[in-house]
């Protein structure tokens, strides 16, 4: 799919034309119908129409439109675009403005958020615009794609018959994601989150998260309407009430509740299929900042980097407080480890030896705890005896382990989640029994817990330890290196107040390439 390389050949096609002239058409997305005795097709597609300006100038407004899906009105489009002037220096640029409003809009929320979507600031267009001329046409268009099939999730969601739901996620989805998941495409969208800022972005990636979330959750109910369906039961289950879900609002068509019943993720049982349901909305938002500093002495070159902060946040992406059964809402993943490296490109050869700075102490907490036991021993009626008794003992409670490690000529800060109660690592842990015993109960309401009340951890550069450096060359002066960062991220789930023996661990790696100049004087 290519629709920003079509909507860009538009003015060609349409100045000239008359204002009444047929729109053009872009297919988005279609199939065959599946009913025996009818032979038509379904798809779903952009038109372009032709219309006036204000001083009569050629303009374009596109509509999105369903075609075949029963009994929608094909006359009636799902989506209209403001106008478009095409004798504007950037005439498709509020499309784009809009698009991306529209997403923030949309976006789900996580229920400890600070920062309300109301009150976010409309995007302005001169950073848009300077996105658009400062990218090439292929990475910009996969770019555009990605935000246009962000913005007919929700269109589907909400206005749709289920097939076109059932379009949307087998045919058009998942090769978008494919394609954004390219370099070409990571460039403009790390560009785009400079420009408009942090909050903006959380927006953003939160609305592709729930629409991923909702992907995997299809694949792994076999697909189908079946397993839309069933997705719709377990929505009711959650007692959702009016929030804006793909399976709440618009896929109440052909609802079996028996046959669905039937298929619940494989033969669990409902409970655990909800607290599972829950578990799949929640994402990982990790914050890794590191410190360079580049030194220059008598015949070689030192850097040296350090942790300044990790931050690791738990979101339960939704709508609303009733997304989730009571019962669930201190149900979350936390994190369990994370592993950070960072070093030359590899197999570079400039670098005579990399430094290591010791481990953590990992100090640890003591907590005293006394018995008082009180007795009365009567020996005779005359006299009374009174026995006090006091004991106490401490125990030393470790949570989080912190260490530096190499592998050739990267350093690596790894930071472990201990039990407290069974000394085991977390993420590597496998509990047996119908409730296993852990000391992660009550993890967000205890003193000494290891996180945060919202299930969070900040791992300062203060207690992670000391810096690492790296040796090299006199030549490399002046010189622009790429430099390697990366981390593996380790999320897990332990009963926290519900009994089960359901449990798990996730994971997920990211690498980057960060440019490192060798100039005198200068601090990274």
């Amino acid at each position: 799919m290519d629709v920003w390389s079509w909507i860009c050949e538009l003015p060609n096609s349409v100045e000239g034309t008359e204002s009444h002239s047929p729109p053009m058409k872009f297919e988005i997305a279609s199939e065959k119908n599946d009913d025996k005795l009818d032979n038509s097709t379904r798809s779903i597609h952009l038109k372009a129409e032709r219309t006036s300006g204000s001083d009569s100038e050629a303009a374009v407004i596109f509509t999105v439109c369903l075609q075949g899906f029963h009994p929608h009105n094909a006359h009636k489009p799902l989506w209209v675009s403001e106008k478009c002037h095409l004798s504007s220096e950037k005439p498709f640029l509020p499309l784009l403005l809009q698009l991306l409003q529209e997403i923030i809009s949309h976006s789900p929320t996580a229920h400890d958020s600070t920062c309300p979507r109301s009150q976010l600031q409309k995007l302005k267009p001169d950073p848009i615009a300077w996105i658009m001329d400062s990218h090439t046409p292929e990475s910009l268009s996969t770019f555009f794609n990605l935000v246009f099939t962000m913005r007919l999730f929700w269109l589907c969601a909400f206005h749709a018959p289920p097939e076109a739901g059932s379009l949307y996620f087998h045919s058009l989805l998942a090769p978008v994601l494919q394609t954004a998941s390219s370099k070409l495409a990571s460039s403009v969208l790390r560009t785009f989150f400079i420009t408009v800022g942090v909050d903006t972005e959380l927006c953003f990636m939160r609305t592709l998260g729930y629409i991923i979330t909702k992907l995997h959750l299809i694949k792994e109910l076999d697909v189908g309407l079946l397993g839309l369906k069933t997705l719709l039961l377990l929505q009711i289950l959650l007692r959702q009430r009016g929030s804006r879900s793909l399976d709440s609002q618009r896929l109440r068509a052909s609802h079996d509740h028996e046959t669905v019943q039937k298929t619940q993720f494989s033969g669990i049982d409902a409970k655990e299929s909800i607290l599972r349901y829950s578990l799949a909305h929640h994402q990982l938002e990790a914050h890794v900042q590191l410190d360079y500093t580049v030194g220059f002495y008598d015949g070689f070159i030192q850097v040296r980097a350090r942790v300044d902060n990790i931050r690791l946040h738990l979101a339960r992406l939704g709508f609303s407080q009733n997304d989730d059964v009571d019962d669930f809402v201190e149900e979350k993943h936390f994190p369990s480890r994370v592993r950070v490296w960072v070093g030359p490109e590899i197999g570079s050869t400039y670098c005579a030896g990399l430094s290591l700075g010791r481990s953590t102490e990992n100090k640890e907490c003591e907590v005293e705890t006394k018995r008082i036991v009180e007795g009365n021993f009567e020996k005779s009626q005359g006299s009374n005896v009174k026995a006090l008794a006091k004991s106490s003992r401490r125990t030393r409670s470790r949570s989080w382990r912190m260490d530096q490690d190499a592998e050739g000529n990267a350093a690596i800060f790894d930071v472990v989640l201990h039990d407290n109660t069974t000394g085991q690592e977390v993420g590597s842990w496998r509990p047996k029994g119908d409730d296993p015993a852990h000391g992660l109960r009550g993890r967000y309401v205890r003193a000494n817990r290891a996180f945060n009340k919202s299930g969070s951890v900040v791992i300062a550069g203060d207690e992670y330890g000391e810096e690492v450096g790296w040796r090299l060359s006199k030549e490399m002066e002046g010189s622009v290196l790429k430099w390697r960062i990366g981390g593996e991220f380790w999320v897990s789930y332990l009963p926290n107040q519900a009994k089960g023996s359901y449990f798990e661990t996730r994971y997920i790696e990211w690498c980057d390439e960060v440019d490192l100049p060798l100039i005198h004087g200068k601090t990274t």
